[in-house]
């Protein structure tokens, strides 16, 4: 067996950033950029008012009069330029007049026909937003990133209409096992639902893949040789069970029949020791557990990280944090624990009491892995421990 970093180490070097491809920046949302975007232009693209209200010539002073010779607004300019004791009535946003570097507010001036005085309690400040205040022309939003929508609202003020991301990785998802049955379908009295497909699949798209559920392969060479040639052309393969060493754990006999090349088989975990990675028809492929938990708690900390890698935004473990046991727990063996637990207020957590690695409703009570380092002592309550947040 070895280490889950060790394994996570052989998953990232069979992982190259997906090519990259240009997208309309109302496609963009959650893809990563793969290079950097640069300005078309200053933003604001000229000096704007600040504030509703007069600009003029400062400097100015209170009692001051000016007579009003025009009006400008956003997307209205004003066409002249202020000569002295003129002020042009402006609003937020429009371009600030030739001739003129003060913006009076509104509240501070009285108005009579055309005529402005400054009143007592005059403000300081010009209220003008000087040219390329924000960025100017040749700015950069730096790569790698996942962009979110203020991202998409920067690049289009950049005046930048396609982007240029990474491509989506392609998942494909192979349950296995004659246990097996799709959900809606009546399971015999010896069978059960494979519930694995659909979390996963949900968790791959949360990190921007794109997912195909092939067939379920049953427990015969045919079968699953079948079901696997239909995953060529994907980018990721992954199997739900046959990965242990049993009569019918066909996963492995039967990838090396059709050329993989296996990077390593069993990690020193709980749950998860029966976890496989490797490469199939140029594809990343990673053999989960069958067991649903098992498969799950792998995900998290092998199948997602190694999306991020293909996305381009790095070969990263899951981030942890940092917590205080509120409750104290037992020594660890000789494997890494990765123990559902539920975060609690003032920054602690609890490990769930229930352990076992087929409950998944007990997964879904979880927001955390408490992770338990191998051959770590007891530790009591109050014991700062770090912990993996599971995806929301």
């Amino acid at each position: 067996m070895i280490t889950v970093d060790e394994a996570l180490g052989r998953i990232f070097a069979l992982c190259t950033p997906m090519p990259v491809e240009a997208v309309p920046l109302a496609q963009a949302a959650n893809r990563v950029l793969a290079r950097p975007v640069v300005a078309r232009r200053d933003q604001p693209p000229f000096a704007a008012s600040a504030m509703d209200g007069y600009a003029v010539k400062g400097p100015v002073a209170v009692g001051q009069s000016f007579t009003v010779v025009g009006e400008a607004g956003a997307g209205n300019a004003f066409a002249g330029a202020l000569g002295p004791g003129q002020a042009l009535r402006i609003f937020t946003g429009a371009p600030v007049p030739e001739g003129a570097d003060t913006v009076v507010i509104q509240e501070d001036v009285t108005r009579e026909g055309d005529t402005i005085t400054l009143q007592p309690g005059l403000g300081a400040g010009t209220n003008i937003r000087p040219a390329g205040n924000d960025f100017r022309a040749g700015d950069a939003l730096t790569a790698p990133r996942r962009l979110r929508p203020v991202d998409l609202g920067l690049i289009a003020s950049m005046n930048v209409a396609e982007v240029p991301v990474h491509r989506r990785p392609v998942v494909a998802i192979i349950a296995t096992g004659d246990e097996l049955v799709m959900p809606g379908e009546e399971p015999a009295a010896d069978q059960i639902v494979a519930s694995s497909v659909f979390a996963l699949k949900a968790m791959v798209e949360a990190e921007g893949a794109e997912t195909r559920i092939l067939p379920i392969a049953r427990d015969s060479v045919e079968q699953l040789t079948a079901v696997l040639t239909m995953a060529r052309g994907a980018d990721v393969i992954v199997t739900l069970g046959g990965a242990s060493v049993g009569d019918h754990d066909l996963v492995a006999p039967v990838t090396q029949s059709l050329g993989a090349e296996r990077a390593f088989y069993k990690i020193a975990m709980r749950p998860g020791k029966p976890l496989m990675a490797g490469r199939l028809f140029e594809a990343l492929m990673v053999g989960l557990p069958g067991n649903p938990v098992s498969a799950l708690v792998c995900a998290q900390l092998f199948l997602l990280p190694a999306i991020r890698a293909l996305l381009g935004l790095g070969s990263w473990p899951a981030p942890t944090k940092t917590a205080l046991l509120a409750a104290p727990v037992a020594a660890n063996g000789p494997r890494a624990h990765y123990m559902r637990a539920v975060l609690e207020p003032e920054g602690r957590i609890r490990a769930l009491a229930r352990q076992d690695s087929a409950l998944v409703g007990v997964l879904a009570q979880a927001d955390a892995l408490l992770i338990r380092p191998i051959g770590d002592p007891e530790r009591p309550e109050g014991h700062a421990v770090r912990y993996l947040p599971l995806q929301a």
